[in-house]
């Protein structure tokens, strides 16, 4: 029962954590762009601090709970742990590209003033981030599939 328990914690972080970034893809950045260069930056600036504040433990959470449903599949050469550590290396990686590529350039965004910062400078760097996010969604939805699949799979 704590196994069933545990998949489902995992399951529901994993969906929470991979639909927030998608919607951020797809909903929030796109509409922030069709803001003025300094309201956009500004805006992106107000994100990326609250974004900063929860991702950090949102995303360590979610690999974290990859952890325990590792450590307590019977068989490590099973589809479903093979499934589960496949998730795990997905979100694993998504976290690496985070941590060495993104949070740089949010650092970066953050020194940003709004009002000396020339227009193609910041699209720039927005559109490198963004770059990076996209590779992120991509881990992270690959991340869920095999999540979903090894909470789904009964060998």
């Amino acid at each position: 029962m704590i196994h069933r328990t545990t998949r489902l914690a995992n399951l529901v972080l994993a969906g929470m954590l991979t639909g927030n970034e998608f919607g951020s893809r797809v909903i929030a950045h796109p509409a922030l762009r069709e803001l003025a260069p300094r309201a956009h930056l500004h805006a992106e600036q107000a994100l990326t601090r609250r974004y900063g504040q929860v991702m950090p433990v949102f995303m360590t959470a979610t690999l974290g709970s990859f952890v325990p449903l590792i450590a307590l599949e019977p068989d490590r050469t099973s589809r479903r742990s093979l499934l589960t550590a496949g998730a795990m290396a997905c979100y694993g990686a998504m976290l690496a590209v985070t941590l060495t590529r993104n949070v740089p350039l949010n650092d970066r965004l953050l020194e940003l003033m709004p009002q000396d910062t020339p227009d193609p400078e910041f699209l720039a760097l927005r559109a490198r981030w963004d770059r990076l996010h996209t590779a992120r969604n991509l881990l992270n939805v690959a991340g869920l599939t095999c999540t979903a699949l090894a909470a789904l799979t009964t060998d």
